[in-house]
């Protein structure tokens, strides 16, 4: 009898754990249009996967790519961060988010680095991709290159930034397989996908990755939103020496996303002693990819429902409306347990509250133009952007005429970053058109004045969507953009 008892018990536990992993098998599901990944860094391990090898349209998260490639041009020697790079016209003209800089411009690859990683500055991707790699094209190419080398299957590049193109898609599976290569390849530069801030001039943005500073341990990666896509964030976490990365992809807000994320990575952690429960996913790199067209969440995601235009920086949190409304249905109810080992796990920490609280105290990176600088030379480049940001105010204030297009501009910063606008050096003139030197110009009637308006025109012109370039009246010129966001990244 005591003999039959020891295989009695492992009779028992593995029909249990049968029984356990059917039942969650068997479930129905609801239909989402979101992707969700959550693997282990180290081995690649999936702990769950939703809709991982679906294509998606992956919007910033693109730039995860782009300073991949760049960094490992530097790791080989091909060019330094301190290499001067210069804003191209085409640069100039990308959508928002960006930093506004005008043609001519030049920063260092580590600046450059740095303002897109934390602001998502679709300019900046073009500077380095312009820098790296001769041209758009050029740049793309070595993407493309790169995503097949390092396994990603269902990826491909037109651009460096994530701006709506044909042709850009990716997989949340394909996603983890490059944040695992970033740790990987490039540990010395893993700083660039988690610094909390940066400041340029007088103007402090914080990283768009609400996870940075919140979630404990966060550490990597980037936010991501075109309209098509939705909401996507790639995020890692680091907790007893164990590193997680989380891939949302579609979610329906930025605190949806961050939420979510923020839930994947807390299951992993907290199942790390229950996984002889789990049926094995196996790798990251042995999920079979889905043969289908990408998802098109526009109308879901920037349709006439929403209060304001969506966009990648989206503040909406639930600390605006006390951490109670939207959160939980935003993201599916923070009750509801998805995970295999339902019923069994611990009790999960409130991550809406999480993400509703402010970031940890930390001290902004400091960015600006020019060459590398240090000391006394470094607080005057500061000072000298931080004066160049202040220079745009005095003339709307003289100039009546100059007033309407700062009113018509605050729609515009609305679905972006509230911060750009109010901010930038030299965004005034590649940014929104009808600014405040074009629109001063047709105020004098005087044709000197008129043929350097002219003069000025071409090279603000690309900041404008080319639908916009036509002659409306001025203020028109200034509203339109604010609808352009929608579709940035």
């Amino acid at each position: 009898m005591h003999a039959l008892r020891p295989l009695l018990r492992k009779s028992l536990f593995n029909l249990f754990a049968a029984a356990l992993a059917s039942a969650v098998l068997l479930a129905p599901r609801t239909a989402s249009a979101e992707a969700l990944l959550l693997i282990e860094a180290d081995s690649g391990k999936v702990l769950q996967a939703e809709n991982a090898t679906i294509p998606w349209y992956p919007a910033s998260v693109t730039k995860i790519m782009t300073a991949y490639v760049t960094l490992k041009a530097v790791k080989d020697g091909r060019l330094t961060l301190d290499t001067l790079i210069t804003v191209s016209p085409t640069a100039a003209s990308q959508s928002p988010s960006k930093m506004g800089f005008r043609p001519g411009t030049q920063l260092t690859v580590d600046n450059a680095l740095k303002m897109m990683m934390v602001k998502s500055a679709n300019d900046m991707a073009v500077v380095l991709a312009e820098g790296v790699g001769g041209s758009i094209d050029g740049f793309s190419a070595m993407m493309n290159d790169t995503a097949q080398k390092l396994g990603m299957t269902q990826t491909s590049y037109v651009n460096p930034n994530g701006l709506p193109a044909d042709g850009q898609i990716t997989s949340a599976r394909d996603l983890g397989i490059l944040a695992r290569s970033f740790l990987r390849d490039l540990p010395e530069y893993e700083y660039f996908v988690h610094i909390p801030a940066i400041r340029f001039g007088k103007r402090v943005t914080g990283n768009f990755n609400k996870l940075i500073g919140r979630y404990p341990g966060a550490d990597g990666f980037k936010t991501g939103f075109i309209c098509a896509s939705g909401y996507n964030l790639v995020a890692s976490a680091t907790r007893n020496g164990r590193r997680l990365i989380a891939v949302v992809l579609g979610a329906n807000s930025g605190t949806a996303r961050a939420v979510k994320a923020a839930q994947l990575l807390e299951r992993g952690f907290s199942q790390d002693n229950l996984t002889w429960l789990r049926p094995s996913l196996g790798t990251v790199d042995k999920l079979v990819p889905v043969d289908a067209s990408p998802p098109n969440l526009r109308e879901d995601m920037c349709g006439g429902h929403r209060k304001r235009p969506a966009s990648d920086d989206d503040d909406a949190l639930i600390a605006a409306n006390g951490g109670t409304s939207g959160s939980a249905s935003a993201t599916g109810g923070e009750a509801q347990v998805t995970f295999f080992t339902a019923g069994l796990q611990p009790p999960l920490m409130k991550a809406s509250e999480l993400m509703a609280s402010a970031p940890a105290a930390a001290e902004p990176v400091l960015v600006y133009t020019g060459p590398t600088r240090t000391g006394s030379a470094l607080i005057a480049a500061v000072a000298a952007d931080a004066d160049q940001q202040a220079t745009p105010k005095p003339r709307g204030k003289k100039s009546r005429v100059a007033r309407k297009p700062d009113a018509a501009d605050k729609p515009a910063d609305k679905p972006k970053d509230a911060k750009t606008a109010a901010a930038k050096p030299d965004a005034a003139k590649p940014d929104a058109k009808s600014d405040t030197k074009s629109a001063a110009k047709p105020a004098g009637t005087k044709h000197a004045a008129a043929k350097h308006g002219a003069a000025a025109k071409p090279a603000e012109k690309p900041a404008a969507s080319g639908d916009q370039a036509a002659k409306p009246a001025k203020p028109k010129a200034a509203t339109k953009p604010a609808a352009k966001p929608a579709n940035n990244s």
